[in-house]
């Protein structure tokens, strides 16, 4: 292929005729190719005939999706200069990589099953029953404790309490567990809403009729917790102890990732573990490794982009950008032989199936094979 795919492809995307995997490809070159510099294979009249469209047709398409991807309007716009060349140096390059460097992945009828991930979600109430959500209609899905379970039209689940319903004097739970490849959105009983990601489960009570709203988490969730000042809202996360009144903050705690991370968008937030607290403020991350309890500034469009359909990376080496992968593909990844020691920063859609978003990966040198549902790594 060739810069008339190039021109096509832009067009297409301009137009609104893009398939929503040839918009999340765009939108993912706009992203990442910030280092890359122009190649002698694409002339200056080419780069120049592209640059208005594509500043164009990218400030407003992924300006006008904020609410699927946040970005700050003003880093935006600065970006867009700059990135337009390299956007269609890296969109020529990746599509010479396909043409000409195909060996390195299996085929596509093969690689199109590593699709992204999706909303699926199971919900196991207070007695013990499951209920799949993912494939329920909208309205109410099931009853627990005089609380309605409605699903509503965004595909979200709501908690409510039933008129003249009976509430238990003992906290009765459900557990949302979603799996590999899937995520969801909850709105509690007390109107606080939670964003699950994959591989998380998260129990908290059907209502919260003690003095505290204390749910447990393992994996990774955003929260916009309800104010109530009456009844602090903690989560229970992996030897750890999030204390907040209301406000907007992420946990990502996953068994396999080094640090506990816990960041600060809105409010205040008390983090304790083993006697030791640690008070954050808006754009701080707490962080738990080995006992140990840090805060530092942060970046919290990366602690957030998979709530808001990205992956982020900021030198990121292979093994971390690997095991988001693995969650999201719901795949397997083994690493075969010495691996270089790669860094990784940018932003890409998580709307691309697998085997995109790797070979946008390989220009850094590192290959990769699909066996079935595992990703083979080699150097």
């Amino acid at each position: 292929m060739d810069k008339n795919y190039l021109q096509d492809l832009l067009k297409r995307y301009d137009e609104g005729n893009a398939s929503e995997q040839e918009k999340a490809i765009v939108e993912s070159w706009y992203l990442s190719f910030q280092s890359e510099k122009p190649s002698p294979e694409i002339d200056e009249e080419f780069l120049r005939q592209l640059q208005q469209q594509s500043i164009t047709s990218l400030t407003e398409h992924v300006r006008g999706n904020n609410k699927v991807r946040k970005i700050h309007r003003g880093r935006f716009l600065i970006a867009a200069a700059s990135v337009t060349i390299a956007l269609v140096v890296g969109a020529y390059k990746f599509v010479n990589f396909n043409n000409e460097k195909r060996s390195t992945a299996v085929p596509q009828t093969a690689s199109a099953e590593l699709l992204p991930g999706s909303n699926k979600v199971t919900l196991t109430l207070s007695n013990g029953n499951k209920v799949v959500l993912s494939g329920a209609k909208n309205g109410q899905v099931a009853r627990d404790a005089g609380t309605a379970i409605n699903k509503t039209a965004d595909g979200s689940i709501a908690y409510s309490s039933e008129a003249g319903g009976h509430q238990s004097d003992e906290p009765l739970f459900n557990t949302a567990t979603t799996p590999r490849g899937g995520q969801y959105q909850f709105t509690l009983s007390d109107g606080t809403k939670v964003w699950l990601n994959a591989a998380t489960t998260f129990k908290f009570p059907v209502q919260f009729n003690g003095t505290e709203r204390r749910v447990e988490l393992t994996g990774e969730a955003y929260f916009e917790v309800a104010h109530d000042k009456n009844k602090p809202f903690r989560v229970v996360s992996n030897g750890q102890v999030i204390e907040v009144l209301g406000t907007h903050f992420n946990v990502n705690s996953y068994a396999d990732e080094r640090v506990i991370s816990t960041t600060l968008l809105e409010g205040s937030v008390k983090i304790s573990h083993n006697g030791a607290s640690k008070v954050i403020k808006p754009g701080e991350q707490a962080r738990l490794s080995a006992d140990k309890l840090d805060v530092v500034k942060v970046n919290t469009d990366q602690a957030i982009a998979w709530k808001n359909g990205m992956f982020y990376f900021h030198d990121a080496n292979m093994y971390d950008v690997m095991r988001q992968l693995s969650r999201w593909y719901d795949v397997d990844v083994k690493f075969d032989g010495s691996i270089p020691d790669r860094k990784f920063s940018g932003g890409i859609s998580r709307n691309v199936n697998a085997a995109q978003l790797l070979d946008l990966l390989t220009f850094k040198k590192i290959n990769y094979k699909i066996q079935g549902r595992t990703i083979v790594i080699t150097p």
